[in-house]
């Protein structure tokens, strides 16, 4: 805060990038509310300090200029491979730059960004951030080695007697599932929001979920100018969404619907059934529970379902047992936030600076 008074920016960015390389974009896309903002002291006198809209002027500006160096040799001559391009691989590759490793990268998408670029929508997250990550690794010679799946076109057997060291940071890609009838009439969320323009949806909308990629989802329907609806089985105070974006899309258009449950997905619409709260006669955790006899048919053109995503568990599963591999991101934490990616991301890389120093 005192470089930032004293106009010295260029020092405040580093300081930020080294700390988070990805302050840029996590001041946009995080829950503000719940970290920075949220735990400012001066919250005692309901007049916090917003730091995310300072971390972004600085970090903003910095990204757009900054170039990778070597920063020491802890790592010089090793080799380390990173799985996913997403929020933990591009920072776990600029901490591993910069400590002297020779990186590679490998995504199955073609380009870098993992869910900055295929899943958080431009209205949320400009795509100039991860071209700009983009251009910085290719001007420091880190190799991207795009459209390669891990699991299928190379092994992790491969990369672990290839790399003396391997980061397992892909993304949660693989959608859950509602477990009822006609469920595969649905559009999942994830390649919904990956390419919009590809999904032929109705004029109505329905998104089942109450996460940030629901949010993310309903917004782009309704900008896409669709009536959409939210429906979700509990209440506004349950959804694990950031209650920012939640507010976001009721001022976007996006309508909600609580205590709704779908039991069965048909050919114009979607069965629900009504949902309510039980507190157990012990006093114990409130659940949320069907009503029985309360089906009803909401007629819909699309529905869309983020329920929930998972890493791919057969890949997870593929990285037990070598002591050169490490997990980060979702397949450390499960579908977590891009900040809590980067966290995952430094544990790892000091980890393996720890090991070969």
């Amino acid at each position: 805060m005192l470089l930032y008074r004293q106009d010295c920016l260029d020092e405040a960015g580093e300081m930020l990038f080294r700390n988070n390389p990805l302050s840029a974009v996590t001041s946009q896309v995080c829950d503000w509310k719940k970290f920075c903002y949220g735990h400012c002291v001066l919250n005692v006198k309901q007049n916090p300090v917003r730091w995310y809209e300072i971390e972004q002027e600085i970090s903003g500006a910095y990204l757009f200029k900054h170039k990778l160096e070597r920063r020491t040799n802890e790592l010089e001559g090793k080799k380390i491979a990173l799985v996913g391009a997403g929020p933990a691989g591009i920072a776990a590759a600029i901490w591993l730059f910069e400590a002297g490793a020779d990186v590679t990268i490998y995504d199955s998408n073609p380009r870098m960004g993992g869910v900055l670029r295929y899943g958080i929508p431009a209205f949320r997250l400009d795509k100039k951030y991860c071209d700009a990550y983009e251009k910085m690794f290719a001007d420091a010679g880190i190799e991207f080695k795009g459209n390669t799946e891990v699991g299928k076109d190379v092994t992790i057997s491969h990369l672990s007697d290839t790399y003396d060291a391997v980061i397992m940071g892909a993304g949660a890609e693989f959608p859950a599932t509602l477990g009822i009838p006609g469920e595969e009439k649905a559009v999942q969320a994830l390649p919904f929001l990956k390419n919009p323009e590809a999904f032929n949806i109705g004029k109505k909308v329905i998104v089942i979920g109450g996460g940030n990629v629901a949010m993310d989802a309903c917004r782009t329907a309704v900008r896409m100018g669709r009536e959409t609806w939210v429906y979700y089985r509990k209440t506004f105070e349950n959804m694990p969404a950031n209650p920012t974006e939640v507010e976001e899309a009721k001022a976007d258009g996006v309508q909600f619907k609580v205590f709704q449950a779908p039991v069965e997905v048909k050919a114009d619409g979607v069965v629900f059934c009504d949902c309510e709260n039980v507190v157990p006669e012990d006093g114990g955790r409130v659940v949320t529970r069907i009503i029985e006899g309360t089906e009803h048919l909401v007629e819909c053109g699309t529905l869309i379902t983020a329920i929930s995503e998972k890493p791919d568990e057969i890949l997870l599963e593929a990285c037990r047992g070598y002591d050169n591999v490490w997990l980060a991101g979702d397949f450390l934490t499960g579908p977590a936030t891009v900040v809590e990616a980067v966290a995952s991301a430094k544990t790892a890389v000091n980890e393996i600076i720890a090991k070969f120093v």
